[in-house]
């Protein structure tokens, strides 16, 4: 059946080509208004630039070279629908001709990098995305199709086409890919052996073995299903824990790491090697897994919240926790207006800190930083939500691991602000402060 599929999944139905980004001079056109800032300009000329290059490869069948550039890209401009549009379909491409090289080739020469499997998960992730962001798009369900096709998910790739088909029935390349999904679901259920073995059921098994435990080990089983349940039905206040360096919220940053499990981070104290008091919650956004069975991830971080306590837990640190927000001035009081008005000049001065940031890396050929500025402005929140807008300030400059902890437990919005604003005029002045 293996040899069958591959003779069929040689079709590039949908994927002979990318999209171009069109989005400087558009998205700049909608920015431009709301921000003011002539970065914004510059981050979407450099991810058209990027993306120029990519499709360049992509045209040239170099699929690794495309895929490289557009995540660069999506580092700078997340969430973009074209973008991922064009790193799924490099993906696909690259997953077919991994499938589909002959031996002999790979005798003559061997390759290295990721499993092709592992190519079509990346590839699947990104079609969903760009599927939440064109809905009505039908190259949004070839992607994901193609990519269930590869998983060979036929039934759930069925499903994906047909919804493909209610937006644009007459689509050639759905209609090749439904064809497709009918054969090798065909293919795979004829001659399927009838299974009489009741040891096949998965579910009988695990349903007798649990019996057979909790007959025999009634206190063990007790404890055990008490400390699952806790790790299986986190309430609003109970988180696992990474322990790694202060991270405050508005970061992006990459964490190379053998287990992408956890979802929290927290910072140790390196005087007395105990876990700090207060913590932050990141989400991961992207998850490459790499050949030597490492993981490349992409954090975000987001809330705040003091550890309550914490305790060892198959292994694993576990904490109860609160979450932790700024006390904020009464709505219609001087003291929010004045706030307000602090946040506004502080957004000011950090769009013309970083034009200045910016040219500085430029006349350096600092292209580490530049990148670094990129991931900055791309997490930056608005003006309405002054504590949030605080921490984006605070992770402008780079921080000793106390201060980050000061600034992470304070709950005194100004504040913040003023001493991040102290940062950075130090740092502009190339006096930065020890």
């Amino acid at each position: 059946m293996k040899k069958e599929a591959s003779s069929i999944l040689l079709s590039s139905e949908g994927l002979e080509d990318v999209d171009e980004f069109v989005g400087v001079s558009l998205s700049f056109a909608c920015l431009a208004s709301e921000v003011g800032s002539s970065v914004t300009f510059e981050r979407f000329c450099h991810v058209s630039d990027l993306m120029q290059i990519g499709n360049l490869a992509f045209r040239e069948n170099r699929f690794e070279e495309a895929i490289n550039c557009y995540s660069r890209a999506n580092t700078v401009k997340p969430g973009d629908p074209i973008i991922l549009s064009n790193r799924c379909a490099a993906y696909l491409r690259i997953c077919q001709f991994l499938k589909h090289r002959p031996p002999s080739a790979s005798e003559h020469k061997p390759l290295t990098g990721l499993d092709p499997t592992i190519h079509a998960e990346l590839a699947l992730k990104d079609a969903e995305k760009v599927i939440k962001f064109r809905n009505g798009s039908v190259k949004s369900y070839i992607l994901k199709a193609n990519a269930l096709i590869l998983l060979e998910k036929y039934e759930l790739a069925r499903d994906v086409i047909l919804l493909g088909l209610q937006i644009d029935p007459s689509s050639n390349p759905l209609k090749a890919l439904e064809r497709t999904t009918a054969s090798m679901i065909g293919k795979r259920d004829h001659g399927k052996p009838e299974r009489t073995d009741d040891f096949d059921c998965t579910l009988c098994l695990n349903v007798t073995l649990n019996n057979i435990i909790q007959k025999n080990f009634p206190e063990e089983y007790a404890e055990r299903k008490d400390d699952n349940d806790s790790l299986t039905n986190f309430g609003g206040d109970l988180m696992p824990l990474f322990v790694m360096d202060v991270v405050l919220p508005c970061q992006k940053f990459h964490l190379n790491i053998f287990e992408p499990r956890y979802r929290l981070m927290v910072i140790t104290d390196t005087s007395t090697g105990s876990i700090a008091d207060f913590a932050c919650e990141v989400e991961i956004t992207e998850c490459e897994p790499l050949p030597d069975g490492r993981f490349f991830l992409e954090l975000e971080s987001h809330r705040r919240f003091r550890i309550l306590r914490n305790w060892d837990q198959d292994g694993y640190r576990v904490a109860e926790i609160e979450w932790v927000k700024d006390i904020y001035p009464s709505e219609g009081t001087r003291e929010r207006t004045d706030l307000q008005e602090m946040t506004n000049n502080a957004a000011g001065f950090a769009q013309s800190w970083m034009r200045t940031a910016r040219d500085a890396a430029q006349q350096r050929q600092d292209r580490s930083r530049l990148v670094e500025l990129d991931k900055v402005e791309s997490m930056m929140p608005t003006t309405g939500d002054p504590e949030r807008y605080s921490f984006w300030l605070a992770t402008l400059t780079n921080r000793r691991p106390s201060e980050r902890l000061e600034l992470l437990s304070l709950r005194d919005t100004n504040e913040r602000i003023r001493r991040a604003l102290v940062f950075m005029r130090a740092e502009e002045q190339g006096c930065r402060l020890q």
